[in-house]
C-alpha cells in the first residue's frame, strides 16, 4: 500500500518558513499593486488643483466689445480680438506674474505688458502727418449709455488701409481692481452680475491697447478729463493730476486713435 506523505511533512522548519515569508511577501505585492492602481485611477479622474485654480484676471464686461463673438464689437471702433474670450484669459492667466504689475493713474489701476504672439491685434494709433491729418474726424462720444459723451478726435477706419498697420508686439492689459469695479458699478446702477469665478478674480480687464512698446501709452486728455468726472457719469472720482495730463497732451498733440 502507497502511502501520501504532504510534501511540507518532507521539508525543514526552515524551508517551510521560507516558504511562508515568500507567499506573504507575495499576497503584500499583489495588494499594493491594487491599492496603486486605485490611487491613480483616482487622481485621473479627480481635478488637479491647476485646472481648479481660482484665475487673477477675468475680462470685465466693460471690455466685451473688444471680442469679435460680443455683439457690441460691431460698433466699436478700437482694436477687436478674434480670439475666443475664453482662450484669451485662459492665456493671459498662465503669464500673470503679481511681480509685473506696473502702476496705473490710481492705486487701483495696473497695467501688465505681454508679449502679443498670439493675436492679430494690430496697432491703432497713427502719428498725425501733413499727409493723414485731412483724413482726422471728430464726434462726441460715450462709451455706454450711463457716460456723458465727450469729444473725441479720431482717424475713421473705413479711410485707414489697416492692412498696412504693422501686428502689435505688446498687449497693454489694463486692470482695475475688483473693489474698484463693485464701486462704479454700484455708482451707475449698472446692475451687473458676475459669476463666482469672475467676483473672486482680484482683477478685471478694463482695457487693452495693442502697440509696439512694453510701456503706458498715456491715456487721451479727455479719458483724463472723464475720469476726473464722478463715478455716476462714469469716471473713476480721481483728481485730475496736471503733470500727467500735460504728458497725455504732448502725446495725443501729435497723434490719434483709428476708430
Amino acid at each position: 500500500m502507497r502511502i501520501l506523505i504532504p510534501l511540507f511533512a518532507l521539508s525543514s522548519p526552515s524551508r517551510i518558513k521560507s516558504l511562508a515569508s515568500l507567499s506573504l511577501l507575495k499576497s503584500t505585492s499583489r495588494i499594493y499593486r491594487q491599492k496603486s492602481k486605485t490611487v491613480a485611477m483616482s487622481s485621473s479622474t479627480t481635478p488637479s488643483s491647476s485646472n481648479t485654480k481660482t484665475k487673477s484676471l477675468v475680462v470685465d464686461p466693460f471690455c466685451f466689445r473688444q471680442f469679435s463673438e460680443h455683439e457690441s464689437s460691431k460698433t466699436y471702433g478700437g482694436t477687436v480680438f478674434a480670439n475666443p474670450m475664453a482662450e484669451f484669459e485662459q492665456i493671459v492667466n498662465s503669464r500673470y506674474d503679481e511681480s509685473k504689475l506696473k502702476d496705473g493713474y490710481a492705486p487701483f489701476c495696473k497695467h501688465l505688458f505681454i508679449e502679443n504672439d498670439f493675436t492679430e491685434g494690430r496697432v491703432n494709433v497713427l502719428e498725425i502727418t501733413s499727409e493723414n491729418e485731412s483724413l482726422l474726424r471728430t464726434k462726441y462720444e460715450a462709451r455706454n449709455s450711463k457716460e456723458l459723451p465727450v469729444l473725441t478726435r479720431f482717424f475713421p477706419k473705413e479711410l485707414v488701409d489697416e492692412k498696412q498697420l504693422p501686428v502689435a508686439k505688446y498687449l497693454d492689459l489694463i486692470l482695475y481692481s475688483r473693489e474698484q469695479i463693485r464701486k462704479e458699478n454700484a455708482a451707475m446702477n449698472k446692475g451687473k452680475t458676475y459669476t463666482e469665478e469672475e467676483d473672486s478674480a482680484p482683477w478685471g480687464i478694463v482695457s487693452i491697447k495693442a502697440q509696439d512698446v512694453d510701456y503706458e501709452i498715456p491715456m487721451t486728455p479727455i479719458t483724463a478729463m472723464r475720469n476726473a468726472l464722478g463715478k455716476e457719469e462714469g469716471g473713476s472720482g480721481v483728481p485730475l493730476n496736471r503733470d500727467a495730463y500735460m504728458e497725455a497732451y504732448n502725446f495725443w498733440n501729435t497723434h490719434a486713435n483709428i476708430s
